[in-house]
């Protein structure tokens, strides 16, 4: 448990302390832009592989019992997380590099964050559903970071772009919905196809590969 908790702080440290911080600048200022992407990518992969194999090899100590009702919640839940990181992959999104300036469509229109989201509403489901201390940290961890990563990239981004993010800022939200509930923008379903489409098909193949893949069933007994 030491190893996976040791490499859980590593993972968040990585990723907050690093990526969401001045630190950042300051290396970037040292090997470059390209430096720092690449050099951050191989940090993260190993981290991963640290990361999981402690989680594989850790004790199973239950914190609680998850019910019936909470697992198929986490079922039923999932599918919005697909839907999300679908959306995320399909629109171009203004908060990503090179994106700047990109109209708010699709996904974008419900969160700025859509790939973010879909990670913690993964990760806390998980730990939740599973209710082991292992879990709970190495699921955790994601979480941490994907909720974390949101204020951060807007921080970023509002450095980089003070006016463009101000003009994305007033039309979307980091909270799913925020925007639309506020009347800041609107619900185009149209625009939702794809990745409701996308998503619900990989939701389906990973419900019923689940065992085979990671081998456990996602549903309760």
């Amino acid at each position: 448990m030491l190893l996976l908790t040791l490499a859980a702080l590593i993972w968040v440290g990585v990723h907050v302390g690093i990526a969401g911080t001045s630190l950042r600048g300051v290396l970037i200022a040292r090997i470059g832009e390209n430096g720092f992407r690449i050099a951050f990518s191989i940090g993260s992969l190993v981290v991963i592989a640290l990361l999981v194999t402690a989680w594989k090899s850790a004790n199973a100590v239950p914190l609680w019992t998850p019910s019936a009702t909470l697992k198929w919640l986490t079922v039923v839940l999932m599918l919005p997380a697909f839907i999300l990181f679908a959306g995320s992959l399909t629109t171009k999104n203004p908060t990503a590099v090179g994106g700047e300036g990109a109209e708010p469509r699709g996904m974008i229109r419900i969160t700025r964050h859509p790939m973010l989201w879909s990670f913690a509403l993964w990760a806390i489901l998980h730990a939740l559903a599973n209710g082991t201390q292992s879990d709970l940290i190495f699921f955790g961890a994601f979480a941490v970071t994907a909720l974390a990563g949101m204020p951060s990239i807007d921080a970023k981004l509002a450095a980089r772009n003070p006016t463009g993010f101000a003009a994305l800022r007033a039309r979307t939200s980091i909270l799913p919905g925020g925007a639309i509930i506020a009347g800041r923008n609107q619900l185009v379903l149209g625009e939702l196809m794809v990745p409701f489409a996308v998503g619900t098909v990989a939701w389906i193949a990973l419900l019923l590969l689940h065992r085979t893949i990671i081998g456990v069933s996602p549903f309760p007994p």
